[in-house]
């Protein structure tokens, strides 16, 4: 998901070469042309060996301290491999045990909701906390710590969305993985571009749901819609297809071009030579998106279930 952190001077459209303090600045230009001038007078034996240098591998983000794309794809791997983790924990914490018992809605199997709860106000109050404060210094320790959370409340409301629909975990990870495997595909063929005029659709369409989504909450908790609506408004049918299923559909074509914005910021902070540690900022939101195209996934295919 776009982050208000990417904001920093380092993601913004400059040449690396005019930032003093990049490696790669003027300084270092100024020590380039001048080693650039020794190597001219070397003998034939600093040639060869220079030769064996260029030969290396080049530089990685460790050597060079600046963002790649290798170095944000294996933090974001880190990030998941946490949050499998602690899903793994939520779904046990949730059903007291590893395999979902079967359903019956005359006497359900009690199912633990406190994964579900801790993991969603823990990783909203954190993923605040990192966007708004991440613009002058990145802790790590806060994304981990993220990803930990978001792995309890992914595990516990998987658990209990598998007690009800047998199967339906299996559905939204592979619906989720096809998802962003194509939008990653189409990215990186150049097929589809982050764009102001798109990006400002995708805003008031994110402002609009979040609305929409507040009062749907509002008039559920307040017992104003008539029993049997499980999901609220989006359990209404319109010509038969349950409004939960437009509207989702939609989402999720909003939650590809979220994942859009975030590889073309990491893109944008790669190409301008931000620091290495923005890298974790890039596998946040890559994190954000993907947790929030699963829910919206998992919740259309319970609602397409359940009105069967």
């Amino acid at each position: 998901m776009s982050n208000f952190a990417f904001n920093n001077p380092a993601f913004q459209q400059q040449d690396p070469r005019n930032v003093a303090t990049y490696p790669g600045g003027p300084q270092a230009a100024q020590g380039a042309q001048n080693a650039s001038l020794q190597h001219g007078v070397m003998d034939a034996a600093a040639n060869a060996q220079l030769e064996g240098m260029y030969a290396a591998p080049p530089a990685g983000a460790i050597e060079t301290d600046r963002m790649s794309v290798e170095d944000t794809v294996w933090k974001t791997a880190g990030l998941f491999g946490i949050l499998l983790v602690t899903a793994a924990i939520g779904w046990v914490w949730t059903l007291g045990g590893i395999d979902a018992p079967p359903y019956n809605p005359q006497n359900p199997a009690p199912v633990n909701m406190m994964p579900w709860i801790i993991g969603a106000l823990g990783g909203f109050v954190l993923a605040m906390v990192i966007t708004f404060t991440s613009r002058k210094k990145v802790r790590p320790a806060l994304i981990f710590g993220y990803a930990a959370l978001e792995g309890l409340f992914i595990g516990g409301i998987s658990a209990f969305f598998e007690v009800i629909y047998p199967g339906i975990v299996f559905q939204a990870t592979l619906a989720t993985v096809s998802v962003v495997g194509v939008t990653l595909a189409l990215f990186a063929n150049g097929k589809i571009r982050a764009s102001k005029k798109a990006t400002k659709i995708f805003m008031i369409a994110m402002i609009g749901y979040l609305v929409f989504s507040l009062l749907n909450l509002v008039l559920m908790w307040t017992g104003v819609l008539p029993e049997g609506q499980e999901f609220g408004l989006l359990s209404a049918n319109i010509m038969g297809i349950p409004l939960g299923v437009i509207i989702g559909v939609l989402v999720v074509i909003m939650a590809a071009y979220s994942l859009v914005l975030d590889f073309d910021q990491i893109q944008q902070g790669v190409r301008n030579g931000a620091p290495r540690q923005y890298g974790w900022l890039g596998a946040f939101g890559i994190m954000v998106t993907v947790v929030w195209l699963y829910v919206e996934i998992l919740r259309i295919i319970a609602i397409v279930r359940g009105n069967n």
